[in-house]
């Protein structure tokens, strides 16, 4: 599950991140998204971020008045990164040691005035976007020729691939849709579990239907029983009825000889 994490209601432009306003990121460690806009940091640099923040994928620090990016943590899961009107002009280098999987950056409206400045930015392999928007770079001959050349992993600049066409979606959608992806998949991998949960014999059932089944053998027996008793008693009955029948029979006999006798 992602969160996210917006600049502090007031927080206005003046507002210096000194480490007691820093103070608040301690709970959000393991945070994917943090938005820093319009905040502005000490001294030009970066600070209250550590490596702490593994789970970091995006990050943005518009408008921050960042001079340099020296202070950055290692955050080896970021794929996002927002650096636009800053006032950087180079050492990016640690974007390339610091964030190896950066896909996306933005370095719009800061002070990058040549090709040699964005250079070090060759040692980021999966990097896919890159935006210079209003930076003295852009009006340099053949800039977006030049650019492809020298990072040649590049599939949009400024928001256009090498052919002029324009992006499919902006950077700030694709990237979202990627987290949506992700949620999406916890979520089907919780309903699987529930699935599975929901096809075993949940604890104390199985117990419940042999005590069922028992249930049902014993009734089964005392019906045998019945009808046992049932038929002994048609027997028994039968056999009196025979005996009855007998004595009739005998008492006959004994009449008609008598009667033979008298005369």
């Amino acid at each position: 599950m992602s969160h996210t994490c917006r600049s502090r209601p007031g927080w206005g432009p003046r507002t210096d991140l000194n480490a007691s306003r820093w103070c608040v990121l301690c709970c959000l460690i393991g945070v994917k998204e943090l938005v820093l806009d319009n905040c502005r940091s000490n001294e030009g640099k970066i600070e209250g971020l550590t490596d702490e923040f593994e789970e970091l994928e995006f990050l943005s620090t518009i408008n921050v008045g960042l001079t340099s990016v020296a202070n950055l943590p290692r955050l080896n899961k970021l794929k996002k990164l927002e650096l636009s009107d800053n006032r950087i002009s180079g050492g990016l280098e640690v974007l390339a040691e610091k964030c190896p999987n950066l896909t996306h950056l933005n370095l719009s409206g800061n002070k990058i005035k040549d090709l040699s400045t964005i250079e070090p930015l060759k040692k980021l392999e999966g990097l896919k976007s890159l935006d210079l928007f209003n930076c003295e770079v852009t009006n340099l001959n053949d800039y977006r020729e030049n650019v492809f050349k020298l990072l040649p992993q590049l599939t949009y600049l400024d928001g256009y691939d090498k052919e002029d066409k324009e992006a499919p979606d902006s950077d700030t959608e694709a990237y979202a849709e990627g987290l949506d992806d992700d949620d999406d998949d916890e979520e089907e991998e919780d309903e699987v579990e529930d699935d599975e949960y929901d096809e075993d014999v949940a604890p104390g059932e199985e117990d419940e239907e042999e005590c069922e089944e028992e249930d049902d053998d014993e009734e089964v027996e005392e019906e045998d029983d019945v009808s046992g008793e049932e038929e002994e008693e048609l027997n028994d009955g039968e056999e009196e009825g025979d005996y009855e029948e007998e004595r009739g029979q005998k008492r006959k006999r004994e009449a008609d000889e008598e009667g033979e006798d008298e005369d």
